[in-house]
């Protein structure tokens, strides 16, 4: 079959790989559908560090099941599937407290495991990490669904790990997929002002559709002092972050009122300033995103027409042309890249 692969910086060929099987009881394979080009992805691509240097590529994706093994009860062949960026047993202390992304016997699509940006996956841990869906693989909400494996999901788990729960007001730093998806949840969450710090003006309707009150089109210091503006200088209740660069993550911290949630959701982060945060009273949350626990709820909002985070897809390409779609995201003409096999 074809996958994408990652040769170095700047270099995502599709080569062809070994045909994925059923190695184990508790594996499945699924044919891919619809896949994505993460910003996640992306950094391994522009030679920065992080979780994704490859070789295989892709950790969101849409399919159909094609293979089972002998110990999968939850799924069957010709069921349509969507699976979380992690995978997970389902049994150990930390995915039975909800942490799946913590799963010792787990890990993410891609690098030495299968990815989504392929014809075809292997999934361990079938019954603990797919989720079957009412539709057909034709549905056009699959974009829509395709986001809860991780944007989406991770957006909603910010939220809620922040604790919007109604009436505060919010500031998003970052216009990703993630930071608009998020944008998406405070609004959903309640919070009565959204702000999202965003200096790509393509992205300013999407993040307005999806909830955002103000925009803020700056970076660093004159983002800070123009949040500081339109909030009377009294700064936000919570603060997320969603870019996982120092200059995000200073205006995050600056803009977060005494006493208020500082919501870490980019990644990676270096040199929180702890004794701020002390001296402050903020309180830290978020992390990686165990996002298997969200899917189920989700997915119901998105099947009843609540819930639809498909516009930050606005670029489309074939697996063939995938190395366009990455070339689209790092040249910012994109700003998530849905990929068709």
């Amino acid at each position: 079959m074809k996958a994408a692969m990652f040769h170095g910086p700047g270099d995502i060929r599709v080569d062809e790989v070994t045909d994925p099987r059923v190695e184990t009881p508790t594996d499945a394979v699924v044919r891919v559908v619809a896949a994505a080009v993460c910003g996640t992805d992306l950094r391994g691509y522009c030679g920065l560090p992080g979780p994704v240097q490859g070789p295989r590529c892709g950790h969101e994706f849409v399919g159909v099941v094609v293979d089972i093994g002998r110990e999968v009860t939850t799924v069957r062949p010709g069921d349509v599937v969507v699976a979380p960026f992690m995978f997970a047993d389902g049994v150990c202390r930390q995915c039975v407290r909800g942490l799946p992304s913590s799963c010792s016997a787990g890990g993410m699509w891609g690098g030495h495991s299968d990815g989504g940006q392929a014809e075809a996956v292997r999934v361990p841990f079938a019954d603990a990490t797919l989720i079957p869906l009412p539709t057909d693989e034709h549905d056009e909400r699959l974009p829509a669904i395709l986001t809860l494996a991780d944007v989406m999901s991770t957006g909603w788990y910010g939220a809620q790990a922040a604790g919007v729960s109604g009436g505060e007001t919010v500031v998003v730093v970052g216009d990703g997929a993630v930071g608009l998806c998020s944008v998406l949840a405070a609004r959903h969450a309640g919070a009565e002002r959204i702000l999202l710090v965003s200096t790509h003006e393509s992205r300013h309707p999407i993040a307005t559709r999806f909830g955002a009150t103000d925009i803020v089109a700056a970076r660093g210091r004159q983002a800070i002092d123009r949040i500081r503006e339109l909030t009377d200088d009294s700064g936000v209740d919570i603060a997320m972050e969603c870019v996982g660069e120092p200059v995000a993550l200073q205006t995050a911290t600056e803009v977060c009122s005494d006493g208020g949630t500082l919501g870490l959701l980019g990644g990676p982060h270096f040199g929180i300033d702890t004794a701020a945060c002390f001296l402050r009273n903020l309180t830290l949350t978020g992390g990686l995103a165990p996002v298997r626990r969200y899917i189920p709820s989700l997915l119901d909002k998105v099947l009843a027409g609540d819930l639809d985070a498909s516009p930050v897809f606005d670029h489309t390409v074939t697996l063939a042309d995938i190395d366009t779609g990455y070339q689209a995201m790092r040249d910012r003409r994109a700003t998530k890249v849905l990929v068709r096999p």
